[in-house]
């Protein structure tokens, strides 16, 4: 470990946590060198679970023998930033989550193929572009039983600091790939799928309707916040599904919508 007390705002290696943006962090055309930063110690005790690589951390004085003590005795030879509270603040623009910060290596990209794999269920996150609505959608995908899922390329990156802290570090739970949004779902139809949009249309089914429950390998595909599924994708789903609701609503949040389907759709075998 490398105790390095914060004394200036333009420290060397301060960087990654305070002026790089997501996308910078991110390094698109070098992703083997991109980082992503976790954020408080449980969310930073599951990435180590699921084997990702501490590079820096970022920790308020008082928790160097408190919460991050466990991290900090995990993380080997590293560098470990600190300094009080309002300092920190200060670097950062917020009051950290639990006072700790860990700059970690992005993993290797996996493939639609590998994703895959021997999974049921998958889920497909099409054109979403909240980060809060992308970490709830990963944490409920790991608590109701989905096997992977797919990212088309215009939706939010998975591993933003936002999302991996509303995810409660379920993005490193579950596999997951980027996905072209024009070809994914042939490609899964290669790959045993069929597909299901949920979108209100007037040829769509319940939720609840017995046909989906009854394939073996599904792809549920949720749309964006706003204007919902593209016209094109919904014409090309196998399936087109509507969760049925009273009192009028016409619609729920996306991430609301992806833990009912989730659920309804769950594969059942093993209940």
């Amino acid at each position: 470990m490398q105790m390095i007390e914060v004394t200036s705002l333009a420290q060397p290696g301060l960087e990654v946590f305070s002026t790089l943006t997501e996308a910078q962090l991110r390094n698109r055309l070098e992703p083997e060198k991109g980082i992503f930063i976790a954020e408080s110690p449980k969310v930073i005790q599951v990435a180590l679970d699921a084997g990702y690589e501490a590079l820096s951390l970022l920790c308020e004085r008082r928790h160097l023998t408190g919460d991050a003590a466990g991290i900090i005795a995990r993380c080997g030879d590293i560098p470990v930033y600190t300094g009080s509270r309002e300092l920190l603040a200060t670097l950062t623009g917020y009051t950290l989550t639990r006072g700790v910060l860990c700059a970690m290596r992005r993993p290797q990209p996996l493939s639609l193929a590998a994703v895959c794999g021997e999974a049921h269920r998958l889920v497909v996150i099409d054109g979403v572009v909240d980060t809060t609505n992308i970490g709830a959608i990963f944490r409920s995908a790991a608590a109701l039983g989905i096997d992977g899922v797919l990212v088309t390329s215009n939706s939010c990156d998975p591993l933003n600091q936002r999302a991996v802290r509303v995810s409660m570090g379920s993005v490193f739970l579950v596999p997951w790939a980027w996905v072209d949004a024009d070809t994914y779902q042939s490609a899964l139809r290669e790959e045993g799928f069929r597909t299901v949009a949920m979108a209100l249309t007037d040829n769509s089914i319940r939720l609840d309707d017995p046909r989906l429950q009854d394939e073996s390998r599904l792809a549920i595909i949720m749309g964006t916040e706003g204007d919902g599924l593209p016209h094109s994708t919904i014409a090309a789903a196998d399936f087109v599904a509507r969760i049925p609701m009273a009192h009028g609503v016409d619609s729920l949040n996306v991430a609301a919508a992806s833990a009912v389907a989730f659920w309804q759709l769950r594969f059942r075998l093993n209940d």
